[in-house]
C-alpha cells in the first residue's frame, strides 16, 4: 500500500530548511548548550564564620537561644513568630534566672507583636502574658507599663476590628497586674494612659466621644464604624465594667460590712455619718495607733507614748476612747478628700454615662428577648451581655446618684434605663438551671433593686428641686412608674428574706455578698420620705421581714455578721442626736417584740462563737455597750433581765456532774493588757452596765459568775476597779 501522506510530510521535515521571517532572530541549534547561569545569596547570621557562639547559653529543644528567639521574634513568616513566642516560654520555664537581665528587652521584643496581623500570633502571646505577669513582681512590672500601653492603645485603633478585640483582651491582663497605671488620667483630657484607654473602648463600641460639647451629643469617633459579633462585645463590656470599677473604686458590692454609705443622707453631716460607722467597727478593721498599757509608775527608759484608758474606767466618760477619736479623725480626712475628688470628677462621669447610655439601651433591648424567653433557654453570650450593660450602669450612675446632688439629667436616664428593665422583673430563667444561670440571674435582680434604691433616694434629695422642663402630667407619670417599681422590687425583697418559692422556681439562697448589695433597696424602702399609710404599712412589713431573717440566722451561718450589723444600726439610729432620716420604729408591738427576742439572743450568740470569731463577737459587744450608754427604749427591765440571765454562762456554770466549768469567756484571746480597749475588757464594761442597771439578783449572779470566771486571771485588777466605780445596788 503506498504510504500515508502523513509519513510523508514526517520524513520529508527532516530534510527540509528552514524559512527564516522578518525580524526573528536565528535560531540556535538544537544540540546547541546553555551556558547562562543564575546567582541568590543566601543570610545565615546565626552561623557566621565571624561571631564566636557561646555554647554554655540556655537553649531551647531546639537548640535556640535567647538571642536567637529575638531575632526571630522579627521574622516575616507568621509560623516563625508563634514558635518563637512558645519557644520564649519554654527558656523561660527552664532558666527562670534570665528573666533578670532580659526582661526590659524580652518586653520591648514582645509588646511589638500585639497588634500582629495574624490571629495565631495574637492568641500565642496572651497566653504567653497570661503565663509570665502573675510571676513577675509588680514593682517590677510598672516601669514597663508605658511602653506596653502605648502598643496596645495603639492596637485599640487598628483597622481591622479582630485586632482592637485581642487589644481588650491584653487589656484584661494587664488591669489584674497594673490597673492605677491603666487607669491613670482616665478622666482627663491631657492624653493620659486612662484617657486614651477609655477611648479605645468608646471607638470600638461606635458610641463616640466625651471631648465634644458636654450638653451636645456624642461626638462619633470614627466614620468606618464596625459591626460586632456579640461574642466580641461581650468582650469590650466585661472588659470596660473592670476598668471602670478600677478607676472610680466602685465595687460591685457597693454595700460592705463596715460601709454603709446609704445612710450618709440621714445625717444631718458627713462627719456625723462617719462617727455613726465607726460604733460597731472592731478594733481589728481600724488602722493601730501607738498605746500603752497603765502603769502605777513610769519606767525613765521608756519613751513618752499616749496612755489610752479603758471604756469604762469612768463612769461620766463611757462614750468614746482617745485613740477612737484619732481615728474618727483620720477617716474623715480620707473621707472628706475621696469625697472632694470625686466630686470634682463628677461632670465627667455624667458625660461618660451620657455617651454610653443610647449603646447600654441598644445592647440590652438587642438581648432582653431571647435572655428572657419564657419558652427557651437564655444563651450563654447574650445572658453575659445584659449582665456586663446592667453591671457598667451600676457603676455609673451609682457613682452619679451617690452624691449628696446628683445631676438631674442623670436621673431620667436612669429611669429611661429602669423603665426598659421593668417588664422583665423579677428575673427568672425559664430553661435550664444550673448554678451559673441562677447567680447570674439573681445579680441581674439584685442590681436592679440596688438602681431602684438609688432612684428613690436621689428622688429625695431632687424632690424640692423645680424642674421647668417636666410638664405635671409627665411627673405624675414619672411618679406612678417609680411607685410601681417600688411595690415589685418590695415583693421581690419579701420573697428573698422569706426564702420562699416562686412559681417558676426556687429563689436562689443569700450569700454575704448579695445581702451586703440589697442593704441600700431595703433602707429605702424604710426611710421613703413621703410615707402615708400605705408607705407605713410597707415599712412596717419590710422591717418585720429583715429582723425576722436576722433572728432566724444562726450564729455559725455565714449571714450571721451581715444581718447583725445592718439591724444593729437600725436599732441604734434613733439614739442618735444627728439622725435626720424618716425612719422610726413605730410602736407596733410585733416588730418591738422581734427586736427584744433578737436582743436576747444575743449572749447566746456570743456563747456559741466562742473564741472562734473574735471580730463578730466585739461587734456585737460593741453593740450592747452603746445600747446601753444611750439608754435605748429597748433596754427596759424585761431586757435587762433577760440578758443577765442569758450572760451569767458565758462566764461561768455550775454542771449537776461536772462541776463548776468555766464559760467560753476564758478562751477569748487574752490581750487584755496588750489592748486596754481589748475584746475581753469589753464584755466586762458591758457586764457591769448591766449589772448596774438591771435586776438586783440576776445581777448578782451574774457578779458571781464573772468573779469565779475570773479567778488568777490579767482581768481580775480590771474586774475589781469597775466593781468600785459601779457599786452594786443595795
Amino acid at each position: 500500500m503506498p504510504k500515508s501522506a502523513k509519513r510523508r510530510k514526517e520524513k520529508a521535515a527532516d530534510f527540509a530548511k528552514a524559512k527564516l521571517k522578518l525580524g526573528k532572530g536565528k535560531q540556535a541549534p538544537s544540540n546547541a548548550i546553555d551556558t547562562s547561569f543564575k546567582a541568590r545569596s543566601i543570610a545565615l547570621p546565626s552561623q557566621s564564620i565571624a561571631i564566636q557562639k557561646d555554647d554554655s547559653a540556655p537553649t531551647t529543644r531546639r537548640k535556640l537561644s535567647l538571642d536567637d528567639l529575638l531575632v526571630n521574634i522579627k521574622h516575616h513568616n507568621s509560623g516563625t513568630r508563634k514558635d518563637t513566642i512558645f519557644g520564649f516560654r519554654e527558656l523561660l520555664d527552664a532558666h527562670w534566672e534570665l528573666i533578670d537581665s532580659s526582661l526590659p528587652i524580652l518586653v520591648n521584643a514582645t509588646v511589638r507583636i500585639i497588634g500582629d496581623e495574624d490571629a495565631g500570633v495574637r492568641k500565642a502571646l496572651l497566653s504567653f502574658y497570661s503565663w509570665l505577669l502573675p510571676r513577675i513582681p509588680k514593682e517590677d512590672l510598672v516601669p514597663h507599663a508605658p511602653l506596653i500601653l502605648l502598643f496596645t492603645t495603639s492596637a485599640q485603633t487598628h483597622i481591622f476590628p479582630e485586632i482592637r478585640i485581642d487589644a481588650v483582651r491584653f487589656l484584661n491582663i494587664f488591669l489584674e497586674h497594673f490597673p492605677e497605671v491603666i487607669v491613670s488620667g482616665w478622666d482627663t483630657a491631657n492624653n493620659s494612659h486612662g484617657s486614651r484607654v477609655l477611648e479605645g473602648y468608646l471607638g470600638v463600641l461606635s458610641a463616640g466621644t466625651i471631648t465634644g460639647d458636654a450638653e451636645g451629643p456624642p461626638v462619633a469617633t470614627s466614620t468606618a464604624s464596625v459591626m460586632l459579633t456579640p461574642a466580641s462585645k461581650l468582650v469590650v463590656l466585661q472588659s470596660l465594667s473592670r476598668f471602670l470599677e478600677a478607676a472610680t473604686g466602685f465595687q460591685s458590692t457597693s454595700s460592705t460590712l463596715e460601709d454603709a454609705w446609704f445612710l450618709t443622707s440621714s445625717f444631718n453631716t458627713t462627719e456625723a455619718y462617719i462617727a455613726f460607722s465607726q460604733l460597731l467597727q472592731p478594733s481589728s478593721t481600724q488602722n493601730p495607733s501607738p498605746h500603752k498599757a497603765w502603769s502605777s509608775e513610769m519606767d525613765p527608759e521608756d519613751d513618752v507614748s499616749p496612755v489610752s484608758s479603758s471604756l469604762a474606767t469612768r463612769a461620766s466618760n463611757l462614750s468614746i476612747q482617745l485613740q477612737e477619736l484619732s481615728n474618727d479623725i483620720a477617716l474623715c480626712r480620707t473621707f472628706c478628700e475621696v469625697g472632694a475628688s470625686t466630686s470634682s470628677g463628677n461632670p465627667f462621669v455624667v458625660r461618660l454615662a451620657k455617651t454610653l447610655h443610647p449603646t447600654l439601651i441598644s445592647i440590652f433591648l438587642d438581648c432582653a428577648p431571647v435572655v428572657f424567653s419564657p419558652s427557651s433557654s437564655p444563651p450563654e453570650t447574650e445572658m453575659e451581655l445584659v449582665l456586663a450593660v446592667v453591671s457598667i450602669t451600676r457603676i455609673l450612675y451609682g457613682l452619679i446618684i451617690q452624691e449628696s446632688s446628683p445631676i438631674l439629667s442623670a436621673i431620667d436616664e436612669l429611669q429611661t434605663i429602669l423603665g426598659y428593665m421593668a417588664p422583665f422583673f423579677p428575673f427568672y430563667s425559664s430553661g435550664r438551671k444550673d448554678v451559673k444561670t441562677e447567680q447570674v440571674f439573681q445579680d441581674l435582680n439584685l442590681t436592679y433593686c440596688d438602681l431602684t434604691s438609688r432612684l428613690v433616694l436621689a428622688s429625695q434629695t431632687t424632690g424640692s428641686t423645680p424642674r421647668q422642663s417636666t410638664s405635671r402630667g409627665k411627673k405624675e407619670r414619672q411618679l406612678g412608674r417609680n411607685a410601681s417599681q417600688a411595690d415589685r422590687v418590695q415583693e421581690y425583697v419579701l420573697q428573698i428574706l422569706h426564702e420562699q418559692v416562686s412559681s417558676s422556681q426556687l429563689v436562689r439562697a443569700l450569700t454575704p455578698t448579695a445581702y451586703n448589695s440589697l442593704l441600700p433597696t431595703v433602707w429605702s424602702l424604710l426611710n421613703y420620705s413621703g410615707r402615708n399609710g400605705e408607705h407605713l404599712e410597707r415599712s412596717e412589713e419590710v422591717l418585720e421581714a429583715i429582723v425576722e431573717h436576722a433572728v432566724k440566722k444562726g450564729s455559725k451561718s455565714a449571714l450571721k455578721r451581715s444581718t447583725f450589723n445592718f439591724v444593729a444600726r437600725l436599732v441604734l439610729l434613733e439614739t442618735d442626736v444627728h439622725y435626720q432620716g424618716a425612719f422610726q420604729f413605730g410602736t407596733g408591738t410585733e416588730v418591738n417584740k422581734m427586736i427584744e427576742e433578737w436582743l436576747s439572743q444575743l449572749p447566746q450568740v456570743l456563747w456559741e462563737l466562742g473564741p472562734s470569731n473574735p471580730s463578730t463577737s466585739e461587734s456585737i459587744v460593741l453593740f450592747l455597750l452603746r445600747l446601753l450608754q444611750r439608754r435605748s427604749r429597748f433596754i427596759h427591765e424585761h431586757t435587762l433581765t433577760s440578758l443577765q440571765t442569758r450572760f451569767a454562762p458565758y462566764f461561768h456554770i455550775t454542771h449537776p456532774t461536772r462541776g463548776a466549768i468555766r464559760g467560753p469567756f476564758t478562751r477569748l484571746p487574752n490581750n487584755g493588757l496588750a489592748l486596754p480597749s481589748g475584746l475581753r475588757r469589753r464584755i466586762l464594761d458591758v457586764v457591769i452596765l448591766l449589772c448596774t442597771h438591771g435586776s438586783l439578783s440576776s445581777g448578782t449572779i451574774l457578779r458571781d459568775a464573772v468573779d469565779s470566771a475570773l479567778v488568777d486571771t490579767e482581768e481580775d485588777e480590771y474586774w475589781a476597779h469597775l466593781k468600785r466605780d459601779y457599786p452594786s445596788r443595795s
